[in-house]
């Protein structure tokens, strides 16, 4: 990760040190922390992280929220869970916490990042900005009815049936 020139962030007592002028502001290591631990907490990894739920969590942070190319199949369509690590560099502060907040295609629990304080969220982009870009961009959304050529998890409910020994 580039930190650039900064001013000591202790004289500010803030969550971000002062970047020498005309550079953006570095996220202080508390910040980064913050963001590290509710990537690894609030299940980001599990869907937006290549074979991590397979790996039992152990997936090196560099290959962190770069997206799959397994699909959700359900009413809705098809989704995949998006390369966060490219979406979040192409948007501002302002415009993550807009759309962090706004809702999304299942599985995705956005109601979740709704409900996030704006400290959180802005501590889960800029930890997410920090990991830098990485990755191709996940498979495009497919609406309901349209086959997809990648595998997929199928959100379908399905009717059990009846056990036979049931009374």
């Amino acid at each position: 990760m580039k930190l650039g020139k900064v001013v000591c962030g202790c004289l500010l007592g803030g969550l971000f040190d002062v970047a020498v002028a005309g550079e953006v502001p570095v996220p202080s290591p508390q910040v980064l922390e913050r963001g590290h631990y509710l990537v690894a907490t609030a299940g980001c990894n599990d869907c937006h992280t290549p074979g991590y739920p397979e790996a039992d969590g152990m997936v090196p942070v560099d290959e962190w929220l770069t997206g799959a190319k397994v699909g959700f199949l359900g009413p809705w369509g098809t989704t995949y869970p998006s390369n966060l690590r490219l979406s979040v560099q192409a948007l501002s502060e302002e415009e993550w916490l807009v759309r962090a907040r706004q809702p999304m295609r299942p599985p995705m629990p956005w109601f979740s990042l709704r409900d996030m304080s704006d400290g959180d969220l802005k501590a889960l982009y800029q930890f997410v900005r920090s990991l830098g870009p990485a990755g191709e961009p996940a498979p495009p959304y497919a609406p309901p009815g349209r086959m997809v050529s990648t595998p997929y998890i199928d959100f379908v409910p399905k009717n059990l049936p009846q056990q036979a020994n049931a009374k």
